[in-house]
């Protein structure tokens, strides 16, 4: 079996950008489905991980047995020299894997040694549904979540921050109004339901200590990227601080391979690490990456704001680690996701149900996705 071609689809989604996804195709007639999202903050970067798969990676594969995971993702990795081309990898290590699983005719997640557990535990990041951003907003989608069965949500409410100016009266007005966005989804959703916040970066270190005493205060336990991951002298200064307000510090969700998370895991900067299927190198270097964290006692939990293909991919992943937190899902963000996929994605009661079919256990749905094509 060789691979014979190399296809993108972009599925336009909403103002927050597209869904990229790769068909990997072969001359045996399986073809290989993965996801790129996500691969930079805009269109012109979405435009560059479609480049770098056409241009790139495509004269790489073309000709390669896609069964040979291992061999075909070791000759991309010279390619690798920031996120869109870590993206655009990663996308293809996907569909490599859905190939070798379909050819083999079992799951990928057997292929990797599961499954641990055939229901994956999802919690619902509602921060892309949320178009209203005030408290109100962030309130009744939580809501809504629960109500469909999630036990916990996340939101990102700390809009417009620039960490240059954290201090500034305007920067800090919006410190606050995200903070009161956190306490109504914390009165929405109740005491039982946990809240998760990710702070996407956008704090110094004296704003994340403070910010940290607010949200400990409204019973948060889940402080997500409060100062850029760089900076690991602050992170290890941020976690103490942490820790002594009983809160666990998260990080990591575009840092590549098991070299790039090594040093955040070896002097235990995070207590969580998020590594992100569509980013990390694929859904192998998640397994490596989730086995060497919990060495270090260190939890996981994949990093997931994504469309329903990298959601299979992580899935599979989760059904593989011993140990793993629940993964995170974008809850809300267009009604129409659950139709893209055949069969359609099965989420209950929070909770994401595993295929029994081969590879990933999904396709496209070509109807919809000629109705939402960017």
């Amino acid at each position: 079996m060789k691979i014979s071609g190399l296809s993108v689809v972009r599925v336009r989604v909403n103002h927050r950008g597209d869904w990229i996804f790769v068909h990997l195709e072969t001359d045996e007639g399986i073809v290989g489905l993965g996801e790129a999202s996500h691969g930079g903050f805009s269109p012109q970067r979405d435009q560059i991980v479609t480049t770098i798969l056409e241009a790139q990676c495509a004269p790489v594969l073309l000709g390669m047995d896609p069964r040979a995971v291992t061999a075909a993702s070791e000759a991309l990795q010279p390619l690798v020299d920031g996120l869109a081309a870590a993206t655009a990898v990663s996308a293809c290590e996907q569909a490599l894997w859905d190939i070798a699983g379909k050819a083999a005719g079992v799951p990928v997640y057997r292929l990797l040694g599961g499954p641990v557990r055939a229901r994956i535990p999802l919690y619902a990041n509602i921060n892309r549904a949320v178009r209203e951003r005030t408290p109100e907003g962030f309130a009744r989608h939580a809501k809504e979540a629960v109500a469909e069965g999630f036990r916990a949500v996340k939101c990102a409410p700390f809009d417009g921050m620039e960490q240059r100016r954290a201090q500034e009266s305007d920067q800090r007005d919006r410190v606050q109004l995200g903070i009161a966005c956190v306490a109504a989804v914390r009165d929405a959703v109740g005491p039982t339901i946990d809240c998760y916040v990710d702070c996407h970066s956008k704090f110094d270190l004296p704003t994340a200590h403070m910010v940290a005493r607010e949200l400990s205060a409204l019973g948060v336990r889940w402080f997500e990227e409060p100062i850029p991951t760089e900076d690991r002298d602050g992170l290890r200064t941020l976690r103490s601080h942490v820790h002594d307000l009983g809160m666990e510090l998260i990080g990591g969700e575009l840092l590549y391979g098991v070299a790039g998370f090594l040093p955040y895991l070896t002097p235990r900067l995070f207590d969580l690490i998020m590594p992100d299927v569509k980013h990390c190198g694929g859904i192998a270097a998640t397994v490596a990456i989730g086995n060497v964290a919990d060495a270090c006692g260190i939890a996981v939990a994949p990093h997931n704001p994504s469309g329903p293909v990298s959601m299979a991919a992580s899935a599979h992943v989760a059904a593989a680690l011993p140990r793993v937190r629940p993964l995170e899902h974008a809850w809300g963000e267009v009604p129409w996701r659950g139709a893209l996929l055949t069969p359609s994605e099965r989420i209950e009661d929070g909770m994401y149900v595993l295929p029994d079919t081969p590879g990933l256990g999904i396709a496209l749905t070509d109807t919809v996705v000629g109705a939402h094509r960017a």
